[in-house]
C-alpha cells in the first residue's frame, strides 16, 4: 500500500509521538487530529523531515568530488523544508518566554555574530545582582554567627564573589601579552577585483570593519610599554566574507627563516629560566648566544638595534605582513603580495635614553598615548600600500621571497596605495576586546591565499593551537570579540563555552535530514590557489638562497642617515655591554663583520674589544651589492598631520607673562597640538598681570621625557633657574633633540642649564629658537627631533 493510501485510524500519530522505530509505508498523520498546537507543529515536522530526505535519494554531489571536476567546486545540493518546523530540535520550540525567547526561532541565522551591541552591558539605575540573578542585600559584608563569630559556609554571595575573583585571569600570551587595541575601519580607495576577490578591496570606498592590537613582543602583560622590542601590528578584518587576520610587526622581518626554531627564539629572548631575568629585554647572554649561532637573525638585528624597536607611538609605526602572501582574483589568477601599513602621522622613534626614563615615569606611554588620541577625535590613520609581483618576478631577485628575514625593496616593487585604516573607538572593556581578542595568520578570506614561506606555515598551525590553550577551548570563535559580522554556519558541535543552541538533530554533512544544509557554498568559497609542484623527496632544509644572510642586513644600515647608524651601533653596544660571557659578544661581533666594517668598527670599540675575523658564510656566491633605500630610513617618513597631537610643556612660575602664555596655549590647541601648563606643583601661579594661571601637570608627575617640545615664555626663569627640576626638564630636552622655543628673559633658564644656542659644529639650531615665532616652533615640532644636536655621550 502507498504512503498516499494509508488511512489507518491512527493516521500514523503513534510512531509520530514516539521517538523509535515506524511503520515502512506511513504518510504523515493529519494535523488536524492534534490535540494542541505543540503536537499540530509535530505533525508538520515529522511530515516535513520526510519530504527532505525523500527530495535526496543519492547524492548528487559525489561526482564532482572526483578528477577533473573537482578542481571547481560545486554548490552542495540542498532543499528549502517545507515549514520552518522541519530543521527544529524539537516541537515544542513554539512555547514563549524571557529567557527561551518569542517562540518563533530565527531561521537561517546565527544571532551569536550580531553586532556587539547585543553583549554590551550597562548597569544604570539597576540593582545588584548575583551571576544568577538574585538581588543582593548587602555587599560589604559575609555571612557571620554573630557580628563578632566566625564566617558560615552557606554564605554563597561570599562563595561567588571570591571564586570569581580568584579566577579572574586567563592565561596570558606566550608572546605579545602586552597590548592595546582599538576599533575603527577600512576604507579601500578602488575596485582592486582585478587584484584579488577579497571582500576588502572589491569596490571603491567600501569600509570594512577593523579590531586592531598593537603590542610588544617579548614582555609580560604588565611589562613596560617602551621596551626595545618588535611591536606587533595585527587587524582583525570583520569582512563580509568572514574573519580575515593580517598578523604582522612593526618591522618587516623576521629573526628566523623556519617555525621549527621559533620555541628556542622565544625561550632565548624571554628572561633567562634559572633567575627569570631580565623582563622585557633582550641584553642578556641567552638571546645573544642564540643569535650569534643563527647567522640569518643579522638582517634582522639591524631593525631590532635601530629606532624602529623603540617608537614614539603606536600611531607613529609602521606595519607589516612580514610574510609573503598571495592575492587571487576570481578568475583563479594569482601574484605574490607583501602588506604595508604606512602611519600619516609619520613614522617617529623614540632615542633610548629617552625610553629608559619614561618606563619609570610612564610603562604605559603607549597605551595611554593611543586612547588619549582616540578619546580627542585625532583619529590615528594607515594607508594600506602593496607590493604585488609576479612568480616570473620573483624567480629575478637576487633573494627567496619565501624568506622571511627577507623584504622586497621598494626600489624593486613600488608600493600600489590601496586604501586607508582610521581608529576611532576605543574598546568598552580591555579584558573582554583586547585581551580576548584571538588572531591567526590560518584567518583569510577568498582572495587572500599563503605562500610556502616555512614560518608562516608553522604559525597558521601555532596560532590557532594557543588560541584553544589559552582561551579555554575550541569555541574561543564564539566570544563576541572574536565573532564574525557575516552567519557562521556548520556542524561543528559542543565543546568548552560552547554558547550557540543549535536547532534540530541534523550535525553531519552530507545530510537528507536538513534539507542537506548547510551546503558547501562551491565557486564562491574559498578554494586555494591551485599551485604546481614538481615531484621531490621530502626532506628538511631550506632553499640555497636562503642560506644568504648579509646583504640586506647591509642594506638597511647603509640606508640609514648617520645619526641613526650611530644609535645602531650605540644599542649594539648597550645590550652586549650586558652581556656577561665574552666569547657570546666575540661571536656577535664577527656576525657584524660580514654586515659592515664601520659598524663593527664602532660596536668594537664601545666594547674595548679587538674587531675578530668575520664569521664564515653558510652561502658560497658574492653577497648581493643592494643598493642604499631611502624608503628605509625614518628621516623618509615625516607623515602629513604635522603637529597634531604632540605633547608640549610650556614652563609657568610666578611673574610669567600671562598674556603670552594664552597666546602660545591658543595657538597650539587651534594646530592640533596638545599644550600642558607644567610649574612646580600643582595649584595656581601669580602671572605678571596679577592673575592666577593654573598649572596643569607637575614637573615630577610630568617629567621631560613625556612631551615632543617645550617653550620657555617669558618671566618664567628666575623661579624656576632655581629649580633643579626644571634644569633636568630644560637639558633632557636639550639632550633628547626636542624643539625647544624660549620667549624673552626665558633664554636665561637655558643658559642656567648651560644648553648651547649653536650645534656642536658651531652652526645654527633650527630646533633652538630664542625669542622665536610659534609658527618656527611648530614647524620644528612638525620634524619631531633635531638629531644634528646629539652627541655622544651627550655634552649637556
Amino acid at each position: 500500500m502507498t504512503a498516499s493510501k494509508k488511512t489507518s485510524g491512527a493516521d500514523g500519530a503513534g510512531s509520530v509521538l514516539s521517538t523509535v522505530s515506524g511503520p515502512s509505508e506511513a504518510g504523515p498523520p493529519s494535523p488536524a487530529k492534534a490535540g494542541n498546537p505543540v503536537e499540530k507543529r509535530l505533525f508538520d515536522k515529522a511530515a516535513a523531515e520526510k519530504q527532505l530526505a525523500a527530495d535526496m535519494p543519492f547524492n548528487p554531489n559525489k561526482p564532482g568530488e572526483y578528477g577533473d571536476a573537482a578542481r571547481t567546486p560545486a554548490e552542495g545540493d540542498h532543499h528549502k523544508p517545507a515549514t520552518p518546523a522541519a530543521t527544529g530540535s524539537t516541537s515544542s520550540e513554539i512555547a514563549s518566554s524571557d529567557k527561551v525567547g518569542d517562540g518563533k526561532p530565527a531561521i537561517g541565522a546565527n544571532p551569536t555574530v550580531a553586532p556587539l551591541d547585543r553583549v554590551r552591558v550597562d548597569p544604570g539605575d539597576r540593582h545588584l545582582t548575583t551571576n544568577q540573578g538574585v538581588p543582593v542585600a548587602d555587599n560589604q559584608h559575609s555571612l557571620k554567627i554573630g557580628l563578632r563569630g566566625p564566617t558560615a559556609m552557606e554564605d554563597f554571595i561570599l562563595r561567588e564573589k571570591i571564586t570569581h575573583f580568584d579566577h579572574e585571569r586567563i592565561p596570558e600570551r606566550v608572546v605579545h601579552a602586552r597590548g592595546s587595541a582599538a576599533h575603527g575601519f577600512f576604507e579601500a580607495y578602488d575596485d582592486f577585483s582585478t587584484l584579488t576577490r577579497a571582500a576588502p578591496f572589491a569596490a571603491k570606498g567600501k569600509r570594512t570593519p577593523v579590531f586592531v592590537r598593537f603590542s610588544t613582543v617579548a614582555g609580560e602583560r604588565g611589562s613596560t610599554d617602551v621596551a626595545r622590542d618588535v611591536r606587533g601590528f595585527a587587524v582583525k578584518f570583520y569582512t563580509d566574507e568572514g574573519n580575515w587576520d593580517l598578523v604582522g610587526n612593526n618591522i618587516p622581518v623576521f629573526f628566523i627563516q623556519d617555525a621549527m626554531k621559533f620555541p628556542d627564539l622565544v625561550h632565548a629572548a624571554k628572561p633567562e629560566p634559572h633567575h627569570g631575568m631580565p623582563q622585557a629585554a633582550t641584553a642578556h647572554d641567552t638571546f645573544w648566544d642564540f643569535a650569534g649561532l643563527s647567522p640569518e637573525i643579522a638582517h634582522m638585528l639591524m631593525w631590532a638595534m635601530s629606532d624602529r624597536a623603540i617608537p614614539r607611538s603606536y600611531r607613529t609605526m609602521q606595519g607589516f605582513g612580514v610574510h609573503t602572501f598571495r592575492l587571487v582574483n576570481a578568475e583563479g589568477e594569482s601574484r605574490f603580495v607583501k602588506f604595508h601599513w604606512n602611519p600619516l602621522q609619520g613614522t617617529h622613534s623614540l632615542v633610548w635614553d629617552e625610553a629608559v626614563k619614561i618606563s619609570g615615569a610612564d610603562p604605559d606611554f603607549h597605551r595611554r598615548d593611543l586612547w588619549e588620541a582616540i578619546e580627542s577625535g585625532n583619529f590615528p590613520e594607515w594607508e594600506l600600500a602593496l607590493q604585488v609581483f609576479t612568480e616570473e618576478q620573483a624567480a629575478s631577485f637576487p633573494f627567496d621571497i619565501l624568506d622571511p628575514t627577507k623584504l622586497v625593496p621598494e626600489e624593486l616593487v613600488p608600493l600600489t596605495p590601496v586604501g586607508r585604516m582610521v581608529l576611532n573607538r576605543n574598546p568598552d572593556n580591555f579584558f573582554a576586546e583586547t585581551e580576548q581578542v584571538a588572531f591567526c595568520t590560518a584567518h583569510i578570506v577568498p582572495g587572500i591565499d599563503f605562500s610556502n614561506d616555512p614560518l608562516l606555515q608553522g604559525r597558521n598551525h601555532s596560532y590557532l593551537d594557543t588560541q584553544i590553550s589559552r582561551l579555554g577551548g575550541p569555541n574561543f570563535h564564539e566570544i563576541p570579540i572574536n565573532s564574525p559580522i557575516v552567519q557562521v554556519q556548520n556542524n561543528q558541535r559542543d565543546g568548552m563555552h560552547r554558547q550557540a543552541i543549535h536547532r534540530g538533530r541534523v550535525n553531519y554533512e552530507p545530510n537528507s535530514l536538513g534539507g542537506g544544509c548547510p551546503f558547501q557554498a562551491g565557486k564562491m568559497g574559498f578554494t586555494s590557489f591551485p599551485e604546481r609542484f614538481t615531484t621531490e623527496d621530502k626532506v628538511r632544509g631550506n632553499p640555497a638562497l636562503f642560506a644568504e644572510h648579509y646583504g640586506q642586513a647591509r642594506l638597511f644600515y647603509r640606508s640609514q642617515t648617520p645619526a641613526e647608524q650611530a644609535h645602531i651601533a650605540n644599542a649594539f653596544r648597550f645590550e652586549l655591554t650586558r652581556v656577561q660571557t665574552p666569547a657570546v659578544r666575540q661571536r656577535i661581533l664577527a656576525l657584524l663583520g660580514n654586515v659592515d666594517n664601520d659598524l663593527v668598527a664602532k660596536v668594537a670599540e664601545g666594547l674595548g674589544m679587538e674587531v675578530p675575523a668575520p664569521q664564515p658564510r653558510a652561502f658560497d656566491g658574492e653577497v648581493p651589492d643592494y643598493p642604499p633605500s631611502p624608503a628605509l630610513s625614518l628621516m623618509s617618513r615625516p607623515g602629513e598631520t604635522g603637529v597634531r597631537t604632540r605633547r608640549v610643556a610650556i614652563l609657568v612660575a610666578p611673574g610669567v607673562d600671562e598674556a603670552q602664555v594664552n597666546n602660545l596655549y591658543t595657538g597650539l590647541l587651534k594646530a592640533g597640538a596638545v599644550p600642558r601648563l607644567v610649574g612646580a606643583m600643582l595649584g595656581k601661579v601669580k602671572a605678571a598681570g596679577g592673575t592666577a594661571l593654573d598649572v596643569e601637570i607637575s614637573l615630577e608627575a610630568g617629567p621631560s621625557v613625556m612631551y615632543d617640545g617645550m617653550i620657555v615664555p617669558d618671566g618664567a626663569a628666575d623661579t624656576l633657574a632655581r629649580n633643579a627640576h626644571a634644569i633636568d626638564f630644560v637639558r633632557e630636552q636639550y639632550r633628547h633633540c626636542k624643539p625647544i622655543l624660549a620667549m624673552g628673559s626665558g633664554a636665561d633658564l637655558l643658559a642656567k642649564a648651560m644648553v648651547p644656542t649653536t650645534l656642536p659644529d658651531g652652526s645654527n639650531d633650527p630646533a633652538l629658537l630664542v625669542d622665536g615665532v610659534l609658527a618656527d616652533f611648530q614647524a620644528a615640532l612638525a620634524g619631531h627631533r633635531a638629531f644634528a644636536r646629539e652627541t655622544d655621550p651627550p655634552m649637556v
